[in-house]
């Protein structure tokens, strides 16, 4: 994928899958990486398995934290179900990577660990450097589970083929 001036992915699962989680590290990753974020949730319910949905905007200036339809570059869904209702969101000639959801889920031995591989394989798509995407594991992830999520996120990486 050719850099581009912005970046906008739309994150969307259950509560208690990672959502919020997942886009901090987005944040955390882009921001360190010099970009502008913009970052935004949306909470169905304020418990687990309510729908729960997050929207990161990152680039060279970015003014609101809002992606509206047919905007996305990226759809990234943690629960199938929330697909249908999430992929309004998605531009033409957008990427979907709904379709690694069920090898994250396979490759992981922990279920909470599947938000990381997921954010591995999104990882692949974005112009945000490695030591970024560390440098935000360490931020967001406390060190009791840091490396294990580092390791995940590294063997996610290879579940993309470009």
């Amino acid at each position: 994928m050719k850099k581009q001036a912005y970046y906008n992915i739309t994150f969307g699962g259950i509560g208690g899958q990672g959502i919020i989680k997942a886009s901090e590290l987005l944040g955390w990753a882009a921001m360190y990486d010099g970009y502008h974020v913009k970052k935004s949730e949306v909470h169905g319910m304020s418990q687990r398995g309510g729908s729960v949905e997050s929207h990161v905007r990152f680039g060279k200036k970015i003014y609101s934290p809002l992606i509206g339809p047919g905007q996305a570059d990226f759809l990234l869904c943690f629960h199938a179900d929330e697909h249908p209702r999430l992929v309004m969101f998605l531009k033409s000639g957008g990427t979907d990577l709904v379709e690694y959801l069920k090898r994250a889920e396979a490759m992981v031995e922990n279920p909470k660990h599947v938000n990381t591989a997921l954010m591995g394989v999104l990882s692949v798509f974005l112009p945000i450097s490695g030591p970024s995407w560390q440098k935000a594991m360490e931020t967001v992830f406390s060190p009791k589970i840091l490396d294990e999520n580092k390791q995940v996120f590294q063997r996610a990486q290879g579940l993309v083929i470009k």
